[in-house]
């Protein structure tokens, strides 16, 4: 069983070997024609590219999570209604509610989607800088010379690229895993946090959903920051650098298409208010809030002006007002 098992892991990871290390390998080649191809630098910055590459193929990824997530926070109140209304019944209760999703577009496993994609390719850098350091095992692309030379790399001429916190053969390796691991730990928080606090309308703060979010805020940071003393730094890098991305993307799409009703949407009409107002203009929604107010008048002005016909009476209806004026 566990060698059953242990074929369908090899046989997932090498392509994920082939696809890192060629975008690896193409930028090492790039920087290698002004740094030191054996050098911690190049390999450094090979690592940050091959990062920058990865998160750009997943943007489409993440747009549909921002989109998921959102979708799951203005759904929460009625969410609500139907844990009230359907309480007692469990299955009914899930049958509404992925009925609740299915007419709201929402998908509630989109927003793990590229966190969870990474793992993977983080798994597979990971093993490909652990092996070519401990055995200069080549993996995909990536020669056996070149993974001699890639897990003996060093930065500053003294941090291995493939040294970790815990086993750290010098202090510069401990200091500078240190700092990574803060910063992978830091930026994780912070990206949470952003969201939370900017990005969530009242509502959802409470229920389920919310205590979720709660929950990764404080449990992912510790859960990277215990691992993140056994990761390599060349991995500590990867991981720090797809958390900047992350927390920069993700402050960019908060302040330019914030979800309604929070904080961020706030924030972005009343700046829109003071650009439109230093132009001399209106804004969105300034015009919406016109045209529902004209709307509303002119609805008020048919009812006033509408009047009731008399009804058109028979003769027989007209004699029998007429006995019982006398």
């Amino acid at each position: 069983m566990l060698d059953f098992l242990g074929s369908i892991g090899h046989a997932i990871m090498v392509p994920l070997y082939y696809a890192v290390s060629f975008v690896l390998v193409g930028f090492h080649k790039l920087f290698s024609t002004f740094l030191d191809p054996s050098g911690g630098a190049s390999w450094v910055l090979s690592i940050i590219g091959l990062t920058l590459t990865i998160r750009a193929a997943l943007i489409p990824l993440f747009v549909k999570q921002i989109k998921s997530s959102r979708n799951m926070q203005l759904i929460q109140p009625k969410v609500r209604e139907l844990q009230k209304k359907y309480g007692h019944d469990r299955e009914r209760l899930a049958q509404e509610t992925m009925k609740l999703y299915k007419e709201s577009g929402t998908n509630p496993f989109a927003s793990c989607l590229p966190i969870l994609l990474q793992m993977p390719i983080f798994l597979a850098l990971f093993r490909m800088l652990d092996q070519a350091a401990k055995k200069g095992r080549e993996h995909g692309f990536l020669t056996a010379d070149m993974a001699k030379e890639f897990g003996d790399s060093k930065l500053f001429g003294e941090i291995k690229v493939s040294g970790t916190f815990m086993n750290a053969d010098n202090a510069g390796v401990m200091v500078l895993a240190a700092i990574l691991v803060l910063a992978m730990t830091a930026t994780t928080f912070m990206t949470q946090r952003q969201l939370m606090s900017k990005n969530m309308p009242a509502d959802a703060l409470s229920g389920p959903y919310a205590q979720q979010q709660k929950l990764l805020l404080y449990v992912l940071p510790v859960v990277f920051a215990v691992g993140g003393i056994a990761f390599p730094i060349g991995v500590l890098v990867y991981w720090t650098v797809s958390n900047l991305w992350t927390m920069c993307q993700q402050f960019y799409v908060i302040r330019n298409n914030p979800a309604p009703g929070t904080p961020a949407a706030a924030a972005k009409e009343e700046r829109d208010r003071e650009k439109a107002a230093r132009k001399g203009l209106k804004t969105p929604a300034q015009l919406e809030e016109e045209r529902l107010a004209a709307e509303a008048d002119a609805k008020r002005e048919e009812k006033a002006d509408t009047r009731v016909q008399p009804q058109r009476q028979t003769k027989a209806q007209r004699a029998t007002k007429s006995k019982k004026k006398r």
